[in-house]
């Protein structure tokens, strides 16, 4: 993944009539990965952008680091093609929208994507137990999903160190990504969970000045680093 932590940007607290200019933003000011929170009015309570999106920006940003989370319900290999075709490079989805997890997982694979499973607040770590090998990363949901703003659920960092020592047991490459919450007065914790990778919406596209938005969060990062150095 190259730096040890990375902040990855959520479009969903960007402005809706410019992704193109908000994401350009993003990127000329540093951020690491943008994120897509992919609803569909099923899974969660509220519906945002499809795979013609992503694809748009990627024509435009063939270098980004394209993020896709899919909050959505059921999870079928033609959704999952389509957001790979139009140009993912991680996809993560929910274990409950998903009827054979580790065909999913491997179906991603060979589409050289990273896979990811996404947890919710409520779901147990247990899921993770015969699949940890097909997976790139896991995404912990520290609010419920649905929409942006909300305050980070402390116990799923909890969950976090659990996975993390599991990972680190079976000697995976696999990482940790958080989701919710995420500003310069929670990253740190989840960092010491053993986070990697930090998605900001509104600490981050909610900001006006998107280099100092991103400085603030990184900079807990940086204390952290040199306390272990």
């Amino acid at each position: 993944m190259g730096n040890r932590y990375q902040i990855a940007g959520s479009i969903l607290s960007a402005d809706p009539l410019a992704y193109g200019s908000e994401v350009a933003d993003a990127l000329e000011a540093g951020v690491d990965v943008i994120h897509f929170d992919v609803m569909d009015f099923n899974f969660v309570p509220n519906l945002t952008f499809g795979p013609s999106l992503l694809k748009a920006l990627r024509k435009r940003f063939p270098k980004a680091v394209l993020d896709v989370h899919l909050m959505i319900s059921p999870i079928t290999e033609d959704k999952l093609a389509a957001f790979a075709d139009a140009g993912a490079d991680w996809i993560s989805f929910h274990p409950e929208a998903c009827v054979h997890l580790d065909r999913t997982l491997a179906f991603l694979a060979d589409r050289k994507v990273k896979a990811g499973l996404a947890l919710d607040p409520g779901t147990g770590p247990e899921v993770l137990d015969w699949v940890y090998d097909k997976l790139g990363f896991v995404l912990l949901m520290t609010v419920n999903p649905g929409f942006g703003g909300q305050r980070l659920i402390p116990v799923v960092l909890d969950k976090a160190r659990r996975i993390s020592a599991e990972i680190r047991r079976r000697g995976l490459p696999a990482f940790l990504e958080v989701d919710g919450g995420i500003d310069p007065n929670t990253i740190t914790a989840a960092a010491k969970s053993g986070i990697s990778v930090f998605v900001a919406g509104s600490a981050f596209f909610g900001k006006p000045d998107r280099a100092a938005a991103l400085a603030a969060l990184r900079e807990p990062l940086e204390r952290l680093g040199e306390q272990h150095a």
